[in-house]
């Protein structure tokens, strides 16, 4: 009888985790800008921090839903960083999807294509094809998974922070199939230590050298600089950085609240004194998260 009632609830359990999370193909058919080549990604391990993915060339959308009696209907796609070079897929990813369900939000973890010349035809527009497909996807799928279709943002760390600010300037020029004109326009953006630009002064050049190449063109540049394609439409942001970050320089958030604040867009940014790249140690996780989860709220995208 105990034996019975154990598997019951190992099963039950299953059944609720599964159901919980859910790991789609991004693309229902062919993969686009995609050449014919073997898959060869690579995951590795680190027990103490991190699961890192690189050569990532199948990408995928993980959703994770809250409880229903807890869900609000609004949804976060989220975008770990890692260069355009790796997808830090656990801290940036995993803990942050779970910490977005404990209030009621869903989320989706985007694994992107990182760009290669072996695996794309274009590779600088590889990334900002699948965090459009990944919009698009939720925002179709908005009814069927009890969401709503004006709540759907996107949160990018990093150079994930690049994606995620690039989807929110580009939203324009569509990059993926969209025959039903499905808008492309996440409806707010989180960014944390993010990438913005790819200028000499303050850019990322690793980043920009992964996405565009080593001999990027002064058009690329400044196309994929986002703090200079910011407009009135540009979604509301929040921003966190740490002004002693030396890998991401803290201008870049501060130029992209700029430009936010210029064309009449509303934003937040919180400039932390300590806490380096990547959040590791300070500031306190919850300091943060929190911090984003009250500006959500304040805007009413949690309700």
């Amino acid at each position: 009888m105990i034996r019975s009632l154990l598997f019951f609830f190992a099963f039950f359990f299953c059944a609720a985790f599964c159901q919980a999370q859910q790991v789609l193909p991004l693309y229902s058919g062919s993969i686009p800008n995609a050449r014919p080549v073997a898959d060869k990604q690579q995951v590795t391990i680190n027990k103490e921090l991190d699961t890192v993915l690189t050569e990532v060339s199948v990408p995928t959308l993980t959703a994770y839903f809250p409880p229903a009696n807890t869900a609000s209907g609004a949804s976060v796609i989220i975008c770990p960083g890692g260069g355009y070079h790796a997808l830090m897929y656990s801290w940036e990813g995993i803990r942050i999807a779970r910490a977005f369900n404990k209030v009621g939000v869903a989320a989706f973890i985007l694994k992107y294509r990182l760009p290669s010349d072996r695996t794309l035809q274009d590779k600088s527009i590889g990334p900002l094809q699948d965090a459009q497909q990944a919009i698009k996807t939720v925002r179709e799928k908005a009814a069927q998974w009890k969401l709503d279709p004006h709540r759907i943002g996107i949160m990018g760390f990093s150079a994930g922070g690049h994606l995620a600010s690039s989807a929110g300037t580009h939203f324009g020029h569509a990059y993926i199939e969209n025959k039903n004109g499905t808008s492309l326009r996440p409806d707010f953006m989180l960014l944390i230590y993010p990438v913005i630009s790819f200028t000499d002064s303050i850019g990322h050049v690793g980043s920009r050298d992964n996405l565009l190449g080593a001999h990027p063109s002064p058009e690329q540049i400044r196309l994929f600089s986002n703090e200079l394609q910011v407009d009135a439409h540009t979604p509301p942001t929040f921003l966190a950085h740490a002004v002693d970050d030396k890998v991401v320089l803290s201008q870049n958030s501060l130029y992209f609240y700029e430009a936010l604040h210029h064309s009449g867009v509303p934003a937040e940014l919180h400039l932390y004194e300590k806490g380096e790249h990547g959040f590791i140690t300070a500031p306190p996780f919850d300091e943060w998260f929190n911090s984003c989860i009250y500006w959500m709220k304040s805007n009413k995208w949690i309700r």
